[in-house]
């Protein structure tokens, strides 16, 4: 099963945990003062995907095989629950939604449509494989060296959250191999067909471009309660641009 780490409510209350699922390269851990916050009135759990972090590595990263990964932690903690996720997390979660519904209460997906995008991430997985790990004792040091081949300091920040510097030697926390492999699959689709009647929340960037107004037809043949609302000053990764006012648009989603 996948890594779960728990963030037990403050305030016990009647309403279904909260399932966070992180996007591509990311961890559970990323998600850590967000599910915190969220935390205050219903358990929030956050997940490691496969071959992220410390979950289960696996030769395949197909979105039905995500979404099998997330149904298997909705039974074990007892569903329904509510759902959050954010880009290939996002995708699972609408996998899960079309496939098996009735594990789901809500759902919120953060910046992504379901649609096969033209980008392609194995530029970043070069540049990480490219690290040098030799005698690599700080993440300042690893900030600098990775600096060589990714200009954008957030990003590196971001990636290097996956570097394991305790490790002798460092590693990544990400099965860099599976995923170039699977690079096709994670940035498509698989054209899943169904429908999930329940609420659902498509929250993008308003700097980001994922949720294109043209998905907008296709996305309510599948999610005919979907509504949209964007976050002005923030990109994809909306949730560390603008996080408190991402928190708050999620938990008046989630208690309306």
């Amino acid at each position: 099963m996948l890594t779960t780490i728990l963030h037990p409510s403050q305030t016990p209350a009647d309403r279904p945990p909260l399932l966070i699922a992180h996007g591509l390269f990311g961890s559970g851990r990323n998600w850590g003062v967000i599910a915190r916050r969220l935390a205050d009135r219903r358990d929030v759990i956050a997940v490691d995907m496969r071959n992220h972090g410390t979950s289960p590595r696996a030769a395949t990263q197909s979105y039905p095989d995500m979404a099998a990964d997330l149904a298997q932690v909705i039974r074990h903690i007892g569903g329904p629950v509510d759902m959050l996720g954010h880009s290939m997390g996002g995708k699972a979660a609408m996998q899960l939604a079309l496939t098996e519904g009735a594990l789901l209460r809500r759902l919120v997906v953060a910046d992504i449509a379901p649609v096969a995008y033209s980008h392609d991430q194995s530029p970043h997985i070069t540049a990480m494989r490219g690290l040098d790990l030799t005698g690599l004792a700080s993440r300042g040091e690893a900030d600098r060296r990775l600096s060589a081949t990714i200009a954008d300091p957030a990003l590196r920040a971001f990636f290097l959250q996956s570097l394991d510097l305790k490790a002798s030697p460092p590693e990544w926390r990400l099965n860099l191999d599976v995923l170039q492999a699977e690079m096709p699959k994670i940035v498509g689709w698989p054209g899943t067909l169904g429908r999930f009647d329940g609420p659902t929340l498509f929250l993008a960037g308003a700097d980001s471009h994922y949720i294109k107004p043209d998905y907008r037809a296709g996305i309510r043949t599948l999610f005919p309660a979907a509504r949209f609302a964007k976050l002005i000053g923030a990109g994809h990764w909306l949730h560390a641009d603008k996080p408190r006012e991402f928190e708050d648009t999620v938990r008046a989603f989630l208690d309306a």
